[in-house]
């Protein structure tokens, strides 16, 4: 597990266009979701340690972003070759399992990652209602125990952004497991 930090975000953005298959057997692109104040993409998996850490709050996360008006977008880029837990099949399991309730898509070739300039699991990027990059940075300030979380910091920032409002906190990265990229 190589430790890895998101850089500082390029604010402004444009969202990078997508067309991946979802969990829910169904292709998925951006313009789906160009209705919506706020979109959430996350780069997320089944076998990262950060990310089932936080599993529980993020699926909590999308239902209080969708009922302000947003919606949440789950991306999966790792190769699944030496992690079979990030197979589609797996993935699509633990989605139906957890009742995500929220598009969860597959990367397999891994350029929408690329696009994005994902680095890690779990990896935050917040657009506004012009899919234009306003928040990238982490979940909350507890990655390890919900019960130390004090500041839920990527919805502060969502309802901040849904709102119209500028986001009143300093950022701080996200961390997580590197993505796992095809070797070729």
């Amino acid at each position: 597990m190589a430790l890895t930090h998101t850089p500082a975000p390029e604010l402004g953005m444009k969202c990078p266009d997508f067309d991946l298959l979802g969990m829910d057997n169904k292709r998925h692109s951006l313009s789906d979701f160009s209705d919506k104040k706020a979109l959430v993409v996350m780069f997320i998996c089944n076998h990262c340690p950060y990310v089932k850490a936080i599993e529980s709050r993020l699926i909590t996360l999308a239902r209080k972003i969708q009922n302000l008006g947003g919606e949440v977008v789950g991306i999966c880029s790792n190769d699944p070759s030496d992690y079979p837990e990030d197979s589609f099949e797996n993935l699509q399991k633990n989605w139906k399992e957890k009742e995500y309730g929220f598009p969860y898509l597959f990367d397999e070739t891994q350029e929408t990652a690329k696009k994005f300039g994902a680095v890690c699991t779990p990896d935050f990027f917040v657009f506004d209602s012009e899919q234009k990059l306003q928040y990238r940075a982490r979940l909350d300030d507890s990655w390890k125990e919900e019960s130390q979380v004090t500041r839920e910091e990527l919805f502060e920032a969502t309802k901040s952004i849904i709102e119209g409002q500028p986001i009143h906190f300093e950022p701080t990265a996200s961390m997580g497991c590197s993505i796992k990229w095809t070797q070729k």
